[in-house]
């Protein structure tokens, strides 16, 4: 078994009141193998990222980095980083030990919906899986969900958890997007998937982003842990030998042709 804290935070423009706000989550997450918080955990999106990003090395990682190491539990989060004329909108993977692994730069930008993320934000390239807390984990960013073909190809590069990172923007079903596409990637890939949104922030409603509903979806596509919409935090646990049994059970990768 691997525990694992679903972090559904509210997410302010103030990096340091986010950096406390995470470490007091961390505090809250106790027995957790792996934390999980959602997109944009640096800073809220607006036009403002690209004076608030940071390098990797910055105050805000070098934070998380820190109480990660001080409760002993490897975390994935979102930050900003900067990017020439534009920033990258990352997920930073920080293991047990305080020890930054690795950083996935999101591919598919949200140019959608009367938004436009390409223009603060500039595209990553590479699908990434992470070794953290004994898992090799897939890791998609927000509107990644939405392409089938990413999520196959870090299954193809050995994934055994997908670990999902949103700023989700609420409107007119778009909750009902997430829950269907986030069980939808976990049972097209037999794959325990952990989605962590932002919760609402009442103070900063008026872009419309986070809806909460963070989720741990097993992988046949049940939902068996749901945060619902405001501030939380949750430890949940997954277990290989459910993946082995749905796969028996439902050999779909198996039975791929293209």
């Amino acid at each position: 078994m691997t525990r694992i804290a679903l972090c559904q935070l509210p997410v302010s423009p103030d990096p340091a009141a986010n950096l406390k706000r995470a470490r007091e989550a961390l505090a809250r997450a106790g027995g957790a193998d792996l934390a999980i918080f959602p997109e944009a955990t640096l800073t809220r999106f607006g036009r403002r990222v690209g004076e608030l990003a940071e390098p990797l090395d910055g105050p805000f990682v070098t934070g998380l980095a820190d109480a990660a190491r001080e409760h002993g539990v490897a975390v994935l989060a979102g930050v900003f980083e900067p990017a020439e004329d534009r920033v990258h909108n990352t997920t930073v993977a920080i293991d047990a030990s305080g020890s930054l692994v690795a950083a996935y730069r999101k591919i598919h930008l949200f140019d959608s919906f009367g938004f436009r993320e390409s223009e603060l934000v500039a595209p990553g390239s590479e699908p990434a899986v992470v070794e953290l807390a004994g898992l090799r984990i897939g890791l998609l960013t927000c509107y990644d969900i939405r392409f089938p073909e990413l999520a196959r190809a870090l299954v193809d590069r050995g994934a055994e958890l997908f670990a999902v990172i949103a700023a989700w923007g609420s409107g007119p079903l778009k909750e009902d997007h997430w829950i269907t596409l986030v069980r939808a990637r976990a049972l097209e890939n037999t794959m325990w998937t952990a989605a962590v949104g932002q919760a609402p922030n009442p103070a900063e409603s008026g872009d419309g982003f986070g809806i909460g509903r963070s989720m741990l979806v097993d992988p046949l596509g049940v939902v068996r842990a749901d945060l619902g919409s405001g501030p939380a935090v949750q430890v949940v646990e997954i277990d290989p030998e459910v993946t082995a049994s749905a796969r028996t059970a439902l050999p779909c990768l198996e039975h791929r042709v293209l």
